[in-house]
């Protein structure tokens, strides 16, 4: 099981839950399938995806768990469509106009009528809690995608004091160093693809791909005041990624090196090779993220764990 992106949180206080007791937690908050007039169901699933397995799953100390959200596709303009449908036949049939309030009406009654029969779409969050490092890792491009997994541990949890991971540099001015002095901290490599965006609100983006960051025109934005808000790296030939504004870390990628080394592990089914790839993703991101806290300058005092 291999994380395609990170957002990385800090526990506040010590996480004291084994495997056993975080899924005994977790149980009145297990998945089930929408019903037929529900629009959304949010709740846990195996993260090995065998549905007799337990909800958390262990390697090197680190807990994963797992997401699932299932929606209603329901195309706003079916909805509209069907609306107005109903609105011509009262209006035809009664002689009136049928004002804001009734169309509001009208709406829920076809949503209602429609909800049965819509299609449904579903995603996967997971997410992995290392106690030993007291951090939270959640595999979401974007922040809303981990909150909502962050609230849904907590309504079983009851508590989880987590906050986003802070730094103690801006990662836009590091980044835009690396691009301009076409010179990475030992172990990192700059890759051929950035965004850069003038720091004023309605200022200008430029997104480049394939692209020789240290090509003049680059230079040239650089020179004009952009700034560096997302950058493809790799790190010691084992990780690549594109590194963020926000310090999440998108499109991870675990190199032929790392990949190598799984490939060697001999295992007999789909959740012995699952349980091997977590443990060794573990190690490498046990190894990956401190040295990604200290090339912004560490941690920064507001994010660290109170003891």
């Amino acid at each position: 099981m291999w994380f395609k992106n990170l957002q990385l949180y800090r526990l506040t206080t010590n996480f004291d839950f084994s495997a056993a007791e975080l899924d005994e937690a977790m149980q009145g908050k297990a998945f089930r399938p929408c019903g037929p007039l529900e629009i959304a169901s949010f709740g846990w699933v195996p993260p090995v995806g065998v549905s007799a397995a337990p909800l958390v799953r262990s390697a090197n100390g680190c807990l994963m768990v797992c997401a699932r959200k299932e929606e209603k596709v329901l195309p706003a303009a079916v909805v509209r469509e069907e609306v107005e449908l109903r609105v011509a036949k009262i209006e035809e049939q009664e002689l009136r106009t049928v004002g804001r309030k009734e169309r509001g009406r009208l709406r829920d009654e076809v949503m209602l009528d429609l909800l049965p029969k819509a299609f449904t779409r579903s995603r996967r969050i997971y997410a992995y809690i290392a106690p030993r490092q007291g951090l939270l890792f959640v595999d979401s491009a974007t922040a809303t995608g981990s909150e909502e997994l962050i609230a849904l541990l907590r309504e079983g949890l009851s508590t989880l004091p987590v906050r986003p991971l802070q730094v103690a540099e801006a990662p836009p001015a590091v980044l835009t160093l690396w691009v301009k002095t076409n010179q990475a901290p030992a172990g990192f490599s700059v890759g051929d693809e950035c965004e850069l965006r003038d720091p004023d609100e309605n200022g200008g983006i430029v997104r480049c791909r394939r692209q020789e960051l240290d090509a003049q025109e680059i230079q040239a934005h650089l020179d004009a005041g952009k700034q560096v808000v997302r950058l493809a790296v790799e790190w010691d030939d084992r990780l690549g990624c594109v590194l963020g504004e926000d310090l999440a870390v998108r499109r991870l990628r675990f190199l032929d090196l790392v990949q190598e080394e799984a490939a060697t592990v001999e295992t007999e089914d789909s959740v012995a090779r699952f349980d091997a790839d977590f443990a060794l993703m573990t190690l490498e991101l046990e190894r990956f993220v401190p040295v990604l806290m200290s090339v912004f300058g560490g941690e920064a005092e507001s994010s660290l764990r109170t003891p």
